[in-house]
């Protein structure tokens, strides 16, 4: 029987919310603010306590029990806030409870925020082994890995620059290549698919699988939950920080799902969107989706086409800016990714607020709700905005062969036209047996 790796016992974090209505929007309101609290001090030097401060309590956990043992991998699902990332903070030693506890049984490696510890003067090699000491490798550890941290990176060429001056995107597969290369017996992993492209969130993902099978117990945080579905047999779905659902990571998932799609809508004000997991601020300002007329809509038909609009708002000119979208089902599962960079010449640059069409003529979909998930990258600055899952749309049957046969959802998501023919038996010509159209 496997040994418990980590043991959360009634565990709870508060944070205390100052109730002062907000900052200062001008340097005559600081000084009228100090001024204020000069009088106010002079005003309540007699007393004995000075009035309390008022305050208020924010749980971003409670009362959370969970046992896992050595060798599972479980994922942690849950909206924004949910306090997934506080939990993973506190098994990191990061931040203290402020009650219960929480006992880690072995070697822990943690991939919170990727990129801490490095210095922007420090080249890439000195950061290299810095940032290896701040996540507990030995020097000669760091040494040894050394060439493979850099070939899993692909900046051989730029290892011995300031990192200042690498693009985001390099910066960020420096920094998960030398944690990634940690051999920890508890791996904790807090959304790391939100940077990068697409092709350094396979290898991420690639990475992650292979230290779930060398046995190791891994706890892994994400809002994609194809990614949870493909690495974790088990996982818990917090709930404004108290556990809602802990199990088969199918059922969790579906439970998450089932709670949190989006409605069904056209159109999406994405400026303070809590699915957003980009850091960078609000590049993506709207998204609309609109029918073949060009009215927005949130209802289409198997052969209908989709017109996608992103309103672009960045504070500073874009040279080369790339869009996607990516459709899913209703489990979370990628069926499909447009972009701007797949075909032509991209995107002219973007300097101040525009709207950018993305037009697929069919959709080719079956009948059921489909989400969408969008992204902003830029190809010298990196990953600018990423949001998860913030609209949806409905597909409703409709007999697109012409034939009256029904096609039901246990067939798959995508329709395809197909031609049949059968033939001769003597090897005679082929005769046509029929034709779909659709």
């Amino acid at each position: 029987m496997s040994e418990i790796a980590i043991r959360i016992d009634d565990l709870g974090k508060r944070y205390r919310l100052s109730l002062r209505r907000g900052g200062h929007d001008t340097l005559r309101d600081a000084i009228a603010s100090a001024g204020e609290a000069a009088l106010q001090r002079l005003r309540t030097a007699g007393q004995r306590t000075p009035p309390a401060r008022r305050h208020e309590e924010f749980w971003a956990l409670r009362h959370v029990s969970l046992d896992i043992l050595e060798g599972e991998v479980v994922g942690v699902v849950g909206r924004n806030g949910a306090g997934k990332s506080t939990l993973l903070k506190i098994l990191s030693r990061v931040t203290e409870p402020t009650e219960g506890s929480a006992d880690l049984r072995g070697r822990l490696g943690s991939l919170l925020e990727v990129g801490t510890g490095f210095h922007p003067e420090l080249t890439g090699r000195d950061n290299t082994y810095l940032n290896g000491a701040i996540l507990g490798m030995r020097k000669s550890e760091v040494r040894r890995k050394f060439d493979a941290i850099v070939d899993f990176a692909e900046i051989e060429q730029f290892i011995d620059m300031p990192v200042k001056r690498y693009s985001s995107g390099m910066y960020v597969r420096l920094a998960f290549a030398v944690a990634a290369h940690l051999e920890p017996e508890i791996l904790l992993v807090d959304e790391v698919l939100a940077v990068g492209d697409i092709a350094f969130q396979r290898k991420c993902l690639g990475r992650i699988q292979e230290v779930g099978r060398e046995g190791r117990t891994v706890v892994f945080v994400s809002h994609t939950m194809a990614a949870v579905e493909q690495l974790c047999d088990r996982a818990i779905y917090l709930d404004r920080g108290m556990v809602k659902a802990d199990g088969a990571t199918t059922d969790v998932v579906a439970a998450y799902l089932a709670e949190s799609l989006p409605s069904a809508g056209s159109d999406v004000d994405l400026s303070e969107h809590p699915a957003r997991l980009s850091k960078s601020g609000a590049f993506i300002a709207q998204l609309t989706l609109k029918d073949a007329t060009g009215s927005p809509s949130a209802r289409y038909e198997p052969d209908s086409p989709l017109t996608i609009e992103f309103v672009v708002d960045p504070p500073a000119p874009l040279r080369e800016p790339r869009l996607a979208a990516s459709i899913e089902d209703a489990f979370g599962r990628r069926i499909t990714t447009v972009a701007s960079y797949f075909q032509g010449d991209g995107l002219e640059p973007i300097s101040d607020r525009s709207r950018v069409e993305c037009t697929i003529p069919r959709l080719g979909l079956g009948a059921g709700r489909y989400l969408i998930s969008v992204s902003l990258h830029d190809r010298y600055l990196g990953t600018l905005d990423n949001l998860q899952n913030v609209s949806a749309f409905d597909v409703e049957w409709r007999n697109s062969f012409d034939n009256g046969e029904p096609y039901y959802p246990f067939y798959g998501p995508v329709l395809t036209s197909s031609s049949w023919l059968r033939l001769a038996g003597d090897g005679g010509s082929p005769e046509s047996q029929g034709e779909d159209h659709e």
